[in-house]
């Protein structure tokens, strides 16, 4: 199958003009060979914690995105992941769905808002889902959600080959915002985690300055060795990258050498992470 990482930077507050975004970029994947295309966190109304501002552009779940991008989805034949934000009668969510041709697929809601979304948003309360597709098993989960490792261990361990990441990495958790390769501080995070979980993480982030925030870019795909796959894109400019990958992989990074079995050797007689009711 192939990955396609939109790394895409939103305006404000400006709906229409970023959906249009979403949908040139999306479709721009696709004729490139995609069968899975991810967009950035909060993709629709751009990244902000300003709670008044984005309560009037908040939509449900199947709300105008939801249709373009099943629209995109249907005429490629694939998949489109990506941000918005969410309205519901519990008030509004940092949100992610992935859709296919066939409508929706996943819905997430952000569990871990990050610094002044904690103002802004709910908590997200439907746990970590996983959906089996045409083009394979996938995970979703949303940006700060990768700092806590219990994430997507619990992912891969309901057996997720691929992890789609919507994001918006901002300056502000590190003192560092780039190594010499131009990976970001959170893009390291995604490498460790693919290699420790045996999956593949596609992590699709905005990128450069809008208002007050400074976005790092540094979308990665990554495979269950730890190695990129495509990326890092630019820390300051939109691109778009598609990579080829092999989800067999998965199952064959579970075997290290005679003998070293991580998944196997696991411990779940001493812990396990709950969730949901279920102990993995």
């Amino acid at each position: 199958m192939k990955v396609g990482l939109a790394q895409i930077t939103a305006e404000p507050y400006e709906v229409e003009q970023n959906r249009a975004l979403t949908i040139a970029a999306a479709t721009q994947a696709f004729e490139l060979g995609a069968d899975v295309v991810i967009l950035p966190e909060l993709a629709i109304t751009g990244y902000s914690s300003d709670r008044e501002r984005l309560l009037p552009l908040a939509e449900p779940v199947d709300g105008p995105s939801f249709e373009a991008w099943c629209a995109v989805a249907a005429q490629a034949g694939g998949v489109v992941v990506g941000g918005f934000c969410e309205s519901s009668d519990k008030g509004i969510y940092n949100s992610a769905i992935a859709v296919g041709p066939d409508g929706l697929i996943l819905h997430y809601r952000k569990v871990h808002p990050f610094a002044a979304e904690k103002l802004c948003f709910q908590p997200g309360d439907l746990g970590f889902p996983v959906a089996k597709t045409p083009v394979g098993t996938l995970g979703l989960c949303v940006c700060y959600d990768l700092r806590f490792v219990e994430v997507v261990r619990l992912l891969a361990l309901r057996d997720a080959e691929l992890i789609c990441v919507p994001t918006a990495w901002v300056a502000g958790y590190d003192r560092e915002h780039h190594d010499e390769r131009g990976l970001c501080p959170q893009a390291h995070g995604a490498i460790l985690q693919a290699n420790l979980s045996q999956v593949f993480i596609a992590c699709s982030s905005q990128a450069g300055q809008r208002g007050e925030n400074e976005f790092l870019g540094s979308s990665i795909l990554v495979d269950p060795w730890g190695k990129l796959a495509a990326g890092p894109l630019p820390g300051a400019s939109d691109e778009i990258a598609v990579a080829e990958i092999d989800l067999t992989d998965v199952g064959r990074a579970r075997v290290r050498g005679p003998l070293i079995t991580p998944r196997e050797d696991r411990r779940t007689d001493v812990y396990g992470i709950w969730a949901g009711g279920d102990v993995l």
